[in-house]
């Protein structure tokens, strides 16, 4: 008996299971990250407008950390993303294929983004060490070492990976996509 994907239920092996809840768990501690700087940023985002217009003593630094805990919010964010299922996508040709070809489509689709990943890592990593050696410091009211910052490509990019990997692997066996909500539910049962 097969599932409307055309995959037998229960087709995850062990090793699909246990990538899964390491992926599960990396990629919730990175969302937890991610939503912790968003609320953060939406604190000093509210702080800055009561300062700068209740007291004209506007903080020059806010904007800079905002900016910044944006980069961290999209890069720790993707994988959970991906794993529910959450990235944008044309699906308009996808839904008229073959229960198989769906599962090839998701397979390309996840190779694409493992590429992607490894971009992120590789000229992430680069920059990253580029700016360290030559000892760069952000412009506006903060100097941070630049370095620090640009590492968050590489680190998102290794969140992504994995996931790709794991939905890739998904698509090759046969076994079920995660669909919104089971990404933590049946990982760590």
């Amino acid at each position: 008996m097969k599932n409307e994907d055309g995959a037998a239920p229960g087709n995850e092996s062990a090793a699909l299971r246990a990538l899964g809840r390491v992926v599960a768990a990396l990629a919730a501690a990175a969302m937890a990250l991610a939503a912790l700087a968003l609320l953060v940023s939406l604190g000093l985002i509210g702080w800055s407008v009561v300062m700068r217009y209740g007291f004209n003593a506007a903080p020059t630094w806010v904007d800079d950390v905002v900016g910044f805990m944006l980069v961290a919010i999209v890069m720790l964010a993707a994988a959970q993303t991906l794993r529910r299922g959450e990235h944008i996508g044309v699906d308009v040709l996808v839904v008229r294929l073959s229960p198989t070809g769906r599962r090839w489509a998701a397979a390309w689709a996840a190779l694409a983004t493992a590429a992607i990943a490894g971009v992120l890592i590789a000229n992430g990593w680069g920059t990253a060490m580029l700016a360290r050696s030559l000892g760069l410091l952000t412009e506006g009211a903060l100097e941070w070492p630049t370095w620090l910052l640009m590492l968050l490509m590489p680190t998102g990019g290794v969140l992504l990976l994995l996931a790709a990997i794991e939905a890739f692997w998904r698509a090759l066996t046969g076994a079920p996509p995660l669909e919104p909500g089971d990404e933590t539910a049946a990982e760590f049962e």
